[in-house]
């Protein structure tokens, strides 16, 4: 049986960055909008973003122009010790920009990078035709049911995206099926620090900005441990604060969520 209230929040998250590959705008918002989300006040240019996030200036000169959409809450790229072969997953793809900083480290390895949205998909091939990237393909699909074969992933990647999802559980579930034994989860993405009040919960779009679908850290590591990972290591970051803030003007949503680290092995 379909959930109703699950698939409307996939088609508002799926609308929104449809929207946002189409227009090509900072984050969540055309420049000078006046609002903002996932990682970028609307004022900022995408390499802006990206460094207040945490990526370093190398890394954001390193992609094809439109692989960068401002986009992220972290650098999953800083805590996943990517290796030459190794075989790399990010959920929630975008326009590649994750995807072709990892495609550097792995050398002859392979990435894959999956996206439930027709236009990022469509851009990420572009953009990955654009930069020559022959170790590199984009799948169409939800994270909640993968297009990955079993026990073939090294690492999996993914940033300020799992928040987005209604089922949680099975998004880990997913992630557990695909890793090879011994492979790891390297994510940045937002954690409840407070009670979200419902108020805001009850708002999709605020729910597709990467806002009211965070989860707390205690939840998660439960979820985490359920679906078999060890290992879990889960680090709030206070300092996100700083740009958690501009993402929902006047509703105080940086008292409520932080973006945080996600660390998990499967045995």
């Amino acid at each position: 049986m379909i959930d109703l209230k699950n698939e409307e929040i996939r088609n508002a998250v799926r609308d929104r960055y449809g929207r946002i590959a189409r227009e090509q705008t900072v984050g969540c918002c055309t420049p000078g909008a006046g609002a903002s989300c996932c990682g970028s006040p609307a004022s900022a240019t995408f390499g802006e973003a990206s460094k207040a996030i945490g990526y370093g200036i190398e890394q954001i000169n390193l992609v094809p122009e439109g692989a960068n959409l401002g986009l992220g809450c972290g650098n999953p790229q800083a805590i996943a010790s990517l290796k030459p072969g190794e075989t790399v997953l990010d959920l929630g793809s975008g326009g590649g920009f994750d995807c072709f900083l990892a495609a550097k480290s792995v050398g002859d390895g392979q990435v894959i990078g999956v996206d439930m949205t027709y236009d990022m998909l469509a851009l990420a091939r572009s953009n990955a035709v654009k930069g020559g990237y022959a170790n590199v393909e984009f799948r169409l699909g939800e994270i909640e049911h993968l297009p990955v074969a079993d026990g073939t992933v090294d690492v999996i990647l993914s940033n300020c995206v799992v928040n987005l999802s209604p089922d949680k559980p099975q998004v880990f579930r997913e992630a557990f099926r695909v890793l090879k034994s011994g492979g790891r989860l390297a994510i940045s993405d937002m954690v409840a620090s407070g009670t979200i009040p419902e108020a805001l919960k009850a708002d999709l779009t605020l729910y597709s900005q990467c806002t009211t679908g965070a989860a707390s850290v205690a939840v998660l590591e439960g979820i985490l441990r359920e679906a078999g990972f060890t290992n879990v290591r889960i680090q709030p970051k206070a300092e996100s604060r700083s740009f958690v803030k501009d993402w929902a003007p006047g509703t105080n949503i940086e008292d409520f969520i932080l973006s945080a680290t996600i660390e998990a092995v499967k045995p």
